[in-house]
């Protein structure tokens, strides 16, 4: 290397440093302990759009990427800015997401906790900032969350165990939940037990196993239906959701009893679907995702401009009843699907 371009690094180093001290007299002059208490600033390139923030439990199930498209196209559609940020099933990241986002300057939170107890300090961190949230599918509990928008869940498990009970309608029950932190997989069963008790009570069905499934898991769902299997007959399945159904088919066809027993799902995954035209799954509860991202999409930008929010029921989320808007589900079967 010649003298000169030793000193031409060593000139551009001194200038790079230059900046750095320039962009850190800047950033303190201007930080937001100087600004009015009121005042935002929003992190997007336009800040007269209304800002949502979107939080996701995970993106590691397939029906949430669905979901995280069609918002943020609804968003952008109406004239919004839209953020999207994955926990992976982690509430403390969820929480420090949250926080990110209002430090963002979000005009409004629309969150899908991971476990909807422990995701209370959300609503009180966005509702410190002025910001309302609106609880999306799984419903935020014992906190005052401002709106909630989801299916009719207990509906689900309704449709969930008639279905069942058309292929099944005496014997031995299995009942597969989903996580009983996610007050859904609570509603999922009041619904089936809804149809299911009187069944029990008069002798036509006996449920030798009725248990929720951490994390939704479906690798738990598969051992616990193997070792239910190694002891017992079983005549029915009803799994919460896909995936937990995906794997009670998996112990099934081990058992090379797949196809013989019904098995209920919801979420209309594409695996599913699969399943039910090979004849493995009996139905599957589909929840458009495009129905569930347009309202909360319309919903989100309302409550971002200070509008009314018409809603047409309450769940009491263990503190108070939340204004909520409940969606039909639709059931698919082998005859339906299409």
């Amino acid at each position: 290397m010649n003298l000169f371009a030793k000193h031409k690094g060593f000139i551009l180093i001194g200038f790079i440093l230059f900046l750095c001290l320039v962009m850190v007299g800047c950033s303190d002059r201007t930080s937001s302990k100087e600004l009015p208490e009121n005042e935002k600033i929003k992190l997007v390139d336009d800040e007269e759009k209304v800002y949502v923030g979107f939080i996701l439990d995970t993106l590691r199930d397939e029906r949430w990427y669905g979901d995280k498209e069609a918002f943020e196209n609804e968003i952008t559609e109406l004239g919004g800015n839209v953020k999207t940020l994955a926990a992976n099933g982690h509430t403390e990241v969820q929480i420090k997401q949250a926080e990110l986002l209002i430090a963002e300057g979000v005009d409004v939170l629309v969150v899908v906790p991971f476990d909807g107890e422990a995701a209370a300090p959300i609503v009180e961190l966005a509702h410190e900032a002025g910001i309302k949230i609106i609880s999306y599918d799984r419903l935020i509990r014992n906190a005052a969350v401002d709106y909630y928008i989801s299916f009719d869940n207990t509906q689900v498990g309704e449709f969930q165990a008639t279905e069942i009970l058309k292929h099944a309608p005496t014997g031995n029950y299995v009942y597969i939940g989903g996580a009983e932190s996610d007050n859904n997989a609570v509603l999922l069963r009041d619904g089936a037990m809804n149809i299911l008790q009187p069944l029990v009570d008069s002798g036509d069905i006996n449920i030798i196993f009725d248990q929720y499934t951490d994390d939704w898991e479906p690798a738990i769902a598969e051992q616990n239906v193997k070792e239910i299997l190694n002891r017992d007959q079983v005549d029915a399945i009803i799994a919460a959701n896909d995936g937990t159904a995906g794997g009670a088919i998996r112990a099934l066809e081990a058992a090379q009893l797949a196809g013989e027993i019904p098995v209920s799902g919801q979420d209309a995954e594409n695996d599913a679907l699969e399943r039910i035209k090979a004849g493995t799954q009996t139905m599957t509860v589909e929840k458009p995702t495009e129905v569930i991202a347009a309202h909360a999409a319309e919903m989100a930008m309302k409550v971002a401009n200070g509008e009314d929010i018409q809603t047409d029921a309450t769940i009491n989320n263990g503190l108070e009843d939340i204004p909520t808007i409940l969606l039909e589900p639709r059931i698919l079967t082998k005859d339906t699907i299409n």
